[in-house]
């Protein structure tokens, strides 16, 4: 017996000395200092409390340890004239702050606002307590990645429009991997990203066409707007949504690098919009993707409709604002600014709400038990 309880407490030591060891080699190449953060254009979490922090200006991605950050109770989040409250604390009006994106760390359910000051400097925020404390970037434990070949500094668009910031549009951490979709400086300008992480010379990325049926052509400037890698009938794949507003499926294992990918058209849910956030949840067993919008409620898309969907968009839609391809609902939720996945199945929005009040607050997942 003696000899039993010996052999199962030398296997759970063995296999908490792997584990441990998995853990740690994640940030074996973190160093303590300023990484030079000078744009927060989108965070993601990744495992044991790594924030990461896509700035575009820098062309660069960076992996902060925030795991020492204390757990909070943010079972009943609710700040309102978030706007307000951030200009207040940075002393100056709320149109020179624009918040541009907000994270939640699935450990521990922790927040994290990122925002930009007129002046150009990128601040971080944790929520506590209903309260916003600054996160320091000043002397943090990091590590970084700079992007090649990202968007020239001074692009612009045909309007004039700058396009540096598009360097980093979004990404998601995934089986060891950033993936990132943005603006490359290369002929076919919408490009996807695979970076390894812990992060090395390597880096992979291939370009991206897709039929635009509100424009009635194939396009492959328009970078993806937001995304979530998912399974679709078991397999990998990633959604993306673009600007006026194509939703469009990629099989993962056929984003390749060096090769030019064509994207499956699966939806088109309404021009003169733009996707702003996009998430996966799931409840009592059934999957839904959940899109923000600019111009458009929140939306609500069974997986098992994106299933069934078979077919690609192929010819143009004439009426303006019309949706067609894969079915959806709209749900009560307008104005909604940052998205974001909250515990098992819920989601945290920041919503303008119709009085005029920015609010901090959870998403009711009435919408999604429906």
């Amino acid at each position: 017996m003696k000899t039993l309880v010996t052999f199962i407490i030398t296997l759970i030591l063995f296999f908490l000395t792997i584990t441990g060891n998995a853990n740690s080699s994640l940030k074996a190449n973190f160093t303590t200092g300023n990484p030079e953060i000078k744009s927060i254009n989108s965070m993601t979490f990744g495992p044991k409390g790594i924030l990461f922090i896509g700035d575009s200006k820098s062309a660069q991605i960076v992996a902060i340890d925030v795991s020492s950050h204390p757990k909070v109770d943010n079972s009943k989040v609710k700040i309102d004239l978030l706007d307000q409250l951030i200009a207040d604390m940075l002393g100056t009006t709320t149109d020179q702050i624009q918040i541009t994106d907000m994270a939640v760390n699935p450990e521990n359910n922790n927040i994290y606002l990122s925002v930009h000051h007129g002046s150009g400097t990128a601040i971080l925020f944790k929520v506590d307590n209903n309260k916003l404390k600054p996160v320091s970037l000043d002397n943090i434990s990091h590590s970084k990645t700079s992007l090649l070949d990202p968007i020239a500094m001074d692009a612009k668009d045909k309007r004039g429009r700058e396009l540096r910031k598009w360097a980093v549009a979004d990404m998601q951490y995934t089986s060891g991997k950033i993936m990132l979709s943005g603006l490359s400086n290369k002929e076919f300008g919408s490009t996807f990203r695979s970076i390894d992480f812990p992060f090395t010379k390597e880096q992979n990325y291939s370009s991206l066409e897709i039929y635009h049926a509100a424009h009635g052509k194939y396009e492959t400037h328009a970078p993806i707007k937001a995304f979530v890698p998912t399974k679709i009938k078991g397999s990998s794949h990633i959604i993306a949504g673009y600007t006026c507003t194509p939703l469009v499926i990629f099989p993962t294992d056929q984003i390749k690098p060096g090769v030019h990918n064509k994207g499956r058209t699966v939806a088109e849910l309404g021009s003169g919009n733009s996707p702003v956030d996009m998430i996966e949840v799931e409840n009592e067993g059934k999957r839904y993707l959940l899109i923000a919008n600019s111009n458009r409620p929140l939306m609500k898309m069974e997986f098992s409709d994106l299933e069934a969907y078979e077919g690609s968009l192929t010819t143009p839609v004439i009426k303006k604002g019309a949706a067609v391809g894969v079915d959806y609902v709209n749900l009560p939720f307008v104005n909604v600014q940052q998205l974001d996945n909250y515990g098992p199945s819920g989601f945290l929005i920041v919503q303008r709400e119709s009085n005029g009040n920015l609010a901090l607050k959870q998403g009711r997942t009435w919408w999604i038990e429906k």
